[in-house]
């Protein structure tokens, strides 16, 4: 059966948590925390600056998703009061997941075009 996203590509590396510059090496420490550098290679991840748009982003887009769903349910179903505490660990578990996958894809990107903070030319 073909895959749909390459073990190799940019995308694998994303979704593996690999290293961008050898492909092997692990890119988080923790849940959504990088590693300082990549222990096969020596790529120093502190040189990104991923910062907080991942986090902002998502939390967008999270939220939007689970307003929308949470007024769904309410008007098809009418459901008791306590049935919408299911939206809280599912927006938890959407933001922590979808951070991961998209502060990897970030630095990863910046990896690949070799962004770097930007300076005036004098």
């Amino acid at each position: 059966m073909a895959r749909l996203i390459s073990n190799t590509g940019p995308a694998g590396d994303v979704l593996a948590g690999r290293c961008p510059q050898c492909h092997e090496g692990r890119l988080f420490a923790g849940p959504v925390r990088f590693r300082a550098r990549c222990e096969r290679c020596g790529l120093d991840f502190a040189q990104f600056n991923v910062g907080d748009g991942p986090a902002a982003f998502l939390i967008l887009i999270v939220g939007a998703l689970l307003v929308i769903g949470a007024v769904w349910l309410d008007a098809a179903l009418e459901p008791a009061w306590w049935v919408h505490l299911v939206w809280l660990p599912l927006g938890l578990g959407l933001t922590l997941g979808g951070l991961r996958l998209a502060k990897g894809w970030l630095l990863g990107a910046e990896y690949r075009n070799a962004a770097h903070e930007g300076r005036l030319v004098q």
